[in-house]
């Protein structure tokens, strides 16, 4: 409903008629005297009345609980918007005027505050009307208000197989109003879809992977979005990185080698060992998701309770990347290295010499591909960053538009 901006008004009529009357000098012989009848009728003129702008806003003067997903607009009628200012000790409300009689917020508003809109329009005469419309948001709590966690960070940068990964730290249920305000765009641009892991969770990839050096922003625009459920997004996330070089480390556990590509050139060849009967490595696309320089490693963390046969835990294993939730590695294992080109001996994880693993993880970076092949163990495309392991029409499927 739009509130009409209240002011008095002088009644005036539409026109005003005034008389002009020439007065005579002399008789022009014919016996007629300009005014006094009996000739044409006298001349006239006609000024019109201006009408006054007026100012509507789409929210009522004084208004209580306003929701905060209301995109504020004002319009100007019979005249054109000079200025329109909203204010509040949150801050105030960025928007721009459109063909001079119409003004759009650019963002939603804040919950449990006091906004003041103040404009200004001018008429056809010059003269300007104000328009002041204070009213207040509903109040939310921190379990009505879903807040999202973007990765990768602000200027970081990634390998060509990094997802956009959105997390919010309570469900989204109005799906499809969200990611119409979640935007990725890339240059070079890339076609890519969003999929949406679960009522927490949403990843964004390209078609094919990244491009090296490409530069990517992703816009998450859901403060103040219903959410569902009377649960709104708490905040709006704007994230720029890039992509850098194309790494790409293909494993064959059959052969227990890795080929290191980088941006399609051979640079090394590695001897490893990949997962024992029992512990098989999945096949698949994955995804480095994590880096330590030293990590411990116990068995109970994936499964194999302690003072079974398989148990262990090792502290200080060096230069491991994690692949899988589930906890598959790349790391150095120098208890290996006699089994690493011949066999595989591991409980999952990749295995290679202290000397490779240090320098693979030299020159990696999260998001940079592994591609396994050799087992018939599957990678599951939710245990990790495995969006790669979907086809290009599911995935898009999985979208929520």
């Amino acid at each position: 409903m739009f509130s009409t901006t209240r002011r008095s008004r002088t009644a005036r009529g539409l026109a005003v008629l005034t008389l002009l009357v020439v007065t005579a000098t002399g008789c022009d012989g014919s016996g007629f005297t300009p005014g006094a009848g009996g000739g044409d009728d006298a001349p006239q003129t006609t000024a019109a009345a201006v009408t006054k702008a007026s100012v509507t806003a789409n929210v009522e003067p004084g208004a209580k609980d306003v929701p905060v997903s209301t995109v504020l607009r004002v319009a100007a009628t019979d005249g054109t918007l000079a200025s329109v200012a909203v204010r509040s000790k949150a801050g105030n409300v960025p928007g721009r005027i459109v063909d001079g009689t119409r003004w759009v917020a650019s963002e939603r508003l804040e919950p449990g505050v006091r906004y003041r809109i103040r404009a200004v329009a001018e008429s056809g005469d010059g003269s300007t009307v104000e328009s002041v419309t204070p009213f207040r948001t509903e109040a939310l709590t921190l379990d009505q208000q879903t807040y999202p966690s973007v990765a990768p960070l602000q200027g970081e940068t990634v390998g060509v197989g990094m997802p956009v990964v959105v997390h919010f730290d309570l469900p989204v249920s109005d799906k499809a109003s969200f990611e119409k305000n979640m935007k990725v765009t890339s240059t070079p641009k890339q076609a890519g879809s969003w999929r949406w892991v679960s009522d927490t969770e949403a990843h964004w990839r390209p078609r094919t992977y990244w491009k090296a050096g490409t530069k990517v922003s992703v816009d998450v625009d859901v403060n103040g979005v219903p959410a569902g459920n009377g649960i709104y997004g708490q905040e709006d996330r704007e994230v720029d990185f890039q992509v850098g070089d194309a790494h790409i480390y293909k494993v064959n556990a059959r052969t227990h080698q890795m080929k290191v590509f980088e941006n399609g050139k051979l640079l090394r060849t590695l001897p490893i060992t990949t997962g024992k009967e029992g512990f098989t490595t999945r096949s698949g696309v994955k995804v480095i998701m994590e880096k330590f320089e030293s990590r411990r490693m116990n068995s109970e963390t994936v499964g194999i309770p302690a003072g079974s046969a398989e148990a262990y835990d090792i502290d200080n294993v060096r230069w491991a990347m994690r692949l899988t939730n589930s906890g598959e590695f790349i790391h150095a294992a120098p208890w290996s290295v006699g089994s690493q080109g011949r066999a595989n001996v591991s409980h999952g994880c990749t295995g290679l010499s202290t000397e490779n693993a240090g320098w693979l993880y030299s020159m990696s970076r999260r998001g940079d591909v592994v591609e396994y092949v050799g087992t018939d163990r599957p990678m599951e495309p939710d245990n990790g960053y495995g969006d790669w392991n979907i086809s290009w029409p599911d995935y898009r499927a999985a979208s929520a538009l």
